[in-house]
């Protein structure tokens, strides 16, 4: 952990551009969201852009990451959202309040940690009508896995092309994500499937494009 915060207290400091392949899902995420959300927690929130989203359709937003330059940034750029509360913690030693969130999201931070452990957890911390939204990565294994993997790529230029007018990311950003990379380790979709199956009976988990899956239960 202590690898993943230097990794992410740097990675803060980069430039962004406003478009990147998580922001791409925001959108659906939010679809997701119940109709009444008076709590939600936003675990590994980064600089807050997504808490941010998540301010607009719920009272309160508690919103978590292990970077303190995350949050540094988090809290600056969030300084007109009077319903946002920022932490900085490791959510595996967190201890969480049951019952009590009616959304709890997560966008590329549960291949962090050991999502065998960390699904009861959140299970458990979500109201009866709660819903979990999780966004990540996936190392491919099937032929299908390899074919949406492929057609991302020319996705990923045509989309990075009109959101930020420029064809790939900056030498800085590139190598900063490739030294972080490095500790990265994925899950499958079938290990997600078989995790879910096991915590989250009747969780959906679909492939995306741009090497993510999304992640969607409802405890209602």
């Amino acid at each position: 952990m202590d690898i993943i915060r230097a990794d992410f207290d740097r990675i803060a400091l980069l430039p962004d551009d406003g478009w990147d392949h998580n922001h791409h899902y925001h959108d659906y995420l939010l679809r997701q969201l119940p109709a009444r959300c008076s709590f939600a927690l936003d675990i590994g929130c980064g600089t807050g852009t997504f808490a941010r989203q998540l301010a607009a359709r719920a009272e309160h937003v508690l919103a978590i990451d292990l970077s303190p330059r995350m949050i540094e940034i988090a809290r600056e750029r969030s300084a007109s959202y009077s319903n946002i509360e920022y932490q900085v913690a490791d959510i595996l030693e967190w201890e969480f309040p049951r019952q009590h969130f009616d959304c709890i999201a997560s966008i590329a931070t549960f291949h962090h940690l050991p999502m065998g452990t960390l699904l009861p957890r959140v299970r458990d911390a979500l109201s009866e009508q709660g819903v979990l939204l999780v966004l990540d990565l996936y190392k491919a294994s099937t032929a299908m896995d390899y074919l949406v993997g492929a057609a991302a790529f020319p996705a990923n230029v045509f989309g990075r092309l009109a959101h930020s007018g420029r064809l790939t990311v900056s030498r800085e950003v590139k190598e900063a994500w490739a030294e972080h990379g490095r500790h990265d380790r994925y899950l499958t979709l079938r290990d997600v499937r078989r995790l879910c199956a096991e915590h989250l009976p009747g969780a959906v988990v679909r492939r995306h494009l741009f090497w993510r899956y999304s992640l969607t239960w409802r405890s209602g």
